[in-house]
């Protein structure tokens, strides 16, 4: 169940589940105290067992009690869109307009405007149809892009562990939740291990709930109800197996939603700036038509019922009032074509600012790395090197000296395999017996259907490498009998079972974790089957191998043991006084294509920063290989040592961060805001979940990562490749130069039919004053507009926003943090292309007049001329991208639907509605001639808009 419009609720919605029924409620929910039942009992009523329902019971009832999801707030109909085209204040200013065509009517001597009202009209309709459309095909693809970001949930069906959507989850299914896992439903604990939630989306408090399967009393406050788990909330430690007991809206979170609604969706930063940019545009518009209605009335003969008429029509035709849903669908497209990249934008917005992007600090294991670990060698306290390969374990070989194996070397390991075999399979001396086997014990991983494992990569590894070796590689929750699980600040994990084959008494305490945490705490080492001390030789030697080991890129961890534990100690005690069995190295190779990939983002400006909590001497190794600066590695517990303001002048200089926990990532991450920096940054755990939120761009890992950490993103890479991260970026830079592609086509175009009318109103006025006294004449018809903005401004801008990214996107700098839509280069190019476009305008306007003196004619002239001159814009407007015209089909196609639009209208009876007249080749010689200086205007731009604002 998608929870995320949920967080928003915060603590006021403690109260609502403080006051929650105590009974059977309006949604029929039976008010069953699941927290107070004992565990069998609550299978049994649910008509479950341990090991889960079996699919055709699932699918029973998921056909009974419908899809694990809330009930929507109703989304915006279709009906809602097409009417909310016209209730805009322009809009409904065009509608006064159709009246006041109708109204002349009233005055003496004048005819009612009944043409001009219904093809205003007409007009207004195929403008609210298109925007509709844009709309509607906008909401589409968000709601497909939710439909894509719905989680799955593990559960056990027919015995075994498998993934389903959150939405197929049923009552009496047996949830298996990790930490990170957002819990899918309200669910009856069943087994827990040191389980801890993060309810605060339900309760509103703010510090994580022990969860264990015990019952509690009946009456016991929602807050505080320990044996279950309730949907909406967050699992941040531990694990835990429960039994499903309410989906949808019965469960505790379904009621709150259904009293309070779920909040709607904010408007973006981006969506706030566009609309902003708009209002301002229309006011200085709506200025500057006022100024052009005084001109009419005051220096000219103009009827002031058609100076109203002309001033609200040309306002209409000049704001850009589609731009919001124009922007809104590309980056809605956008957003499907960075899903078929593999990125989920979670946020509309984000692929702007995917765009501005010119730091990245990434994680290695699984985004620069292949996230493949497989155990390749291990060391055994008697100084013995072990290589296993793809093979067994008993295939490797030793080396005496922890340097290279020899051939001798290779022999003793296999006769010493083959001496302690039994069965089929050769099983390894007890030594490497006893290192193995505490690593895939000391483990989380779960086996799935077809016998893989499920878990984190590094404990597949370590269970791999023991079933490779003959031993058996699975394990038994239930045979544990105490675990501490691992967590970043402790870094290492432990688990107590009965017995471990190594000397000593059970109960066995099995600890796995960095080489250092594991070291500190040990005592004796196992030697030959013996029990001898752990002296400060032994550790330099250990030392010595962890970095000759991490000089080949390998990532080490360390395996010990405790005999007779004390089930009852603390944690710390539990794992003092451990024997050390030896360390096991595992590599995790660099995906294909990354170092490609940091050298295009260095290219491109973007710098490339590893931040990762393996040891220095890895995180140089792999750096190296794909390609990022080495030469300075700092620790987290540097970083943890620095102020901020050394720490700025860090992060300035280091590219790679080793041995770091997320809360120095959020240190760094700061540093590098302060810096000035726009910064997108990757995680996986929820640790992670503050850095994620507070990046300028957050990454979180759709494979390994946890939900927590994808809630917490604005990105969800579903491959976890940071290949996909430098296509997000190049992505995002192509989809902001549409939108500044189509904003600078659309204002250039509409400041060209502002200065055209205004300055023609003005020049006919001096230059045949009695055909404009005469007349009440204009330059260009108020419908003439209308259908200028509706051909033009429709179908190619659109198109614009398809254009494929240039062939340079990722070899320019990032754009500035603060730099909007509108650059210092883009206004000129409006500024620039609208002077060119009304000379060459009013040109031709004037000598058809002198030429023809039919004042039809001439607006015939300058209507076609507009039409043309804009739609061959879109491909000058281009021009500062290097794309070839034939680049966009769907442009091409655009440009030659209006044209053909255009033509219809020229040379059809519709051309008297308009009140324009069929041009014959002299005429269309006239437009052809004031294309040329315009077309040498818009190169000459170009030229010297590359020159003045050269990046």
């Amino acid at each position: 169940m998608d929870i995320r419009p949920l967080v928003s609720f915060g603590r006021s919605v403690h109260e609502q589940a403080t006051a929650h029924r105590e009974s059977e409620d309006a949604s029929g929910r039976e008010d069953v105290p699941w927290h107070a039942l004992e565990r069998e009992a609550a299978l049994e009523r649910l008509g479950s067992s341990r090991e889960g329902l079996d699919a055709d019971d699932a699918a029973r009832r998921l056909t009974e009690e419908g899809p694990n999801e809330l009930a929507d707030e109703e989304g915006v109909s279709p009906l809602s869109l097409l009417v909310s085209q016209f209730t805009g204040p322009l809009i409904l200013l065009l509608f006064v307009a159709a009246g006041l065509s109708l109204a002349v009517g009233l005055l003496p001597g004048r005819d009612p405007g009944y043409t001009d009202a219904a093809l205003i009209l007409l007009i207004l309709l195929g403008n609210g149809l298109f925007g509709f459309v844009q709309d509607y095909r906008a909401e589409q693809a968000l709601a497909a892009l939710r439909e894509m970001a719905t989680p799955d949930a593990t559960v056990r069906r027919n015995g075994s562990i498998r993934a389903v959507p959150s939405t197929e989850v049923v009552p009496g299914d047996v949830v298996v939740l990790e930490a990170g896992d957002a819990v899918p439903a309200d669910a009856r604990i069943l087994t827990a291990a040191d389980c801890r939630a993060d309810e605060s989306t339900l309760t509103g408090e703010s510090v994580p709930v022990d969860k264990a399967a015990e019952p509690v009393s009946a009456d016991t406050a929602l807050a505080d109800r320990g044996s279950v788990l309730h949907a909406g909330t967050t699992v941040v430690r531990g694990r835990a197996e429960a039994v499903v007991v309410a989906t949808a809206m019965d469960t505790e979170l379904g009621a709150i939603a259904d009293q309070l609604g779920q909040a709607r969706q904010r408007e973006t930063p981006f969506e706030i700036e566009v609309d902003r940019l708009g209002r301002r545009i229309g006011v200085g518009i709506v200025a500057l038509i006022l100024l052009i209605a005084a001109v009419q009335l005051f220096l000219t003969a103009t009827d002031p019922v058609v100076v109203l008429l002309v001033a609200v029509t040309l306002a209409v035709a000049a704001v850009p009032e589609g731009l919001p849903a124009v922007v809104t669908l590309t980056l809605a497209l956008g957003s499907r074509t960075l899903m078929e990249r593999n990125a989920l934008v979670r946020n509309l917005a984000v692929v702007e600012s995917l765009g501005a992007v010119d730091y990245i600090v990434t994680d290695k294991t699984g985004t620069l790395t292949e996230n493949r670990m497989t155990v390749t060698r291990a060391w055994l306290p008697g100084d013995r090197t072990v290589e296993l390969g793809g093979d067994s374990a008993s295939a490797g070989t030793a080396s005496g000296d922890g340097g290279a194996p020899t051939a001798t070397d290779a022999a003793a390991a296999a006769d010493s395999a083959s001496a302690t075999a039994t069965g089929p399979n050769p099983g390894p001396d007890p030594a490497l017996a006893a290192l193995l086997s505490c690593g895939a014990r000391c483990n989380d991983t779960k086996e799935l259907d077809d016998g893989a494992h499920r878990g984190d990569p590094t404990e597949v590894a370590l269970v791999n490498a023991a079933a490779d070796a003959g031993l058996d590689g699975s394990r038994d929750p239930d045979d544990r009998l105490r675990e501490v699980p691992f967590t970043s600040e402790r870094k290492r994990m432990s688990v107590v079972v009965d017995a471990f084959d190594a000397p000593g008494d059970g109960p066995v305490a099995l600890v796995k974790g960095a080489p250092e945490e594991i070291v500190a705490r040990c005592d004796r080492v196992l030697v030959d089957g013996e029990l001898e001390s752990f002296d400060d030789e032994r550790r330099e030697r250990v030392d010595a191998t962890v970095a000759a080991f991490a000089d080949d890129a390998l990532r080490v961890l360390g395996f010990a043991y405790a005999p007779a534990a004390d089930l009852d100690a603390d944690d710390e005690t539990l794992e003092s006084g451990l024997v050390f069995l030896g360390l096991q190295g595992m590599t995790d190779p660099a995906r294909a294509g990354v170092a490609e990939a940091v050298a295009d983002c260095l290219d491109a400006g973007v710098r490339v920063t590893m931040a990762t909590g393996d040891t220095p001497r890895t995180a140089r190794a792999i750096a190296r290989e794909v390609g990022i600066d080495a030469d300075s590695v700092v620790t987290g517990t540097e970083v943890a040592a620095m102020d901020d303001a050394e720490l700025g002048r860090v992060v300035e200089e280091t590219n790679v961060f080793a041995r770091v926990s997320p809360e120095h990532k959020v240190r760094i991450l700061r540093a590098l805001q302060d810096a000035g920096y726009t910064v997108a940054m990757t995680g996986d755990g929820v640790n992670d979940a503050p850095a994620l939120g507070n990046a300028d761009v957050g990454i979180a890992m759709g494979d390994r990562g946890t939900q927590v950490a994808q809630g917490a993103s604005d990105v969800v890479l579903r491959d976890d490749n940071f290949v996909t991260i430098r296509d997000a970026i190049a992505e995002g830079r192509g989809i902001f130069d549409n939108i500044r592609k189509f904003v600078n086509y659309l204002l250039s175009a509409n400041a060209g039919e502002v200065f055209v009318v205004f300055l023609g109103t003005l020049l006919g006025a001096a230059l045949f004053p009695e055909v404009f006294a005469a007349e009440s004449a204009l330059v260009i018809t108020p419908v003439a507009l209308l259908w200028l903005n509706l051909v033009t401004d429709g179908f190619p801008a659109l198109a614009l926003g398809a254009d494929p990214k240039s062939d340079d996107v990722m070899r320019r700098p990032p754009r500035p943090r603060d730099e909007g839509v509108l650059d210092r280069r883009t206004v000129a190019s409006i500024l620039g292309i609208g002077v060119a476009l009304t000379a060459a305008g009013l040109g031709v306007f004037f000598y058809a007049l002198s030429r023809s003196d039919d004042l039809v004619v001439a607006q015939t002239v300058l209507f076609t001329f507009l039409v043309t001159a804009e739609l061959v814009r879109t491909q000058s407007v281009r021009l500062r991208y290097r794309l070839s015209p034939l680049s966009n089909p769907w442009l091409l196609g655009a440009v030659g639907l209006s044209l053909a639009l255009h033509l219809v209208l020229l040379y059809t009876p519709v051309a008297d509605l308009f009140g324009v007249v069929p041009l014959g080749l002299t005429e269309w010689g006239w437009v052809a001639g004031a294309f040329v200086p315009f077309l040498a205007a818009n190169l000459w731009l170009v030229w010297l808009n590359d020159r003045l604002f050269a990046p």
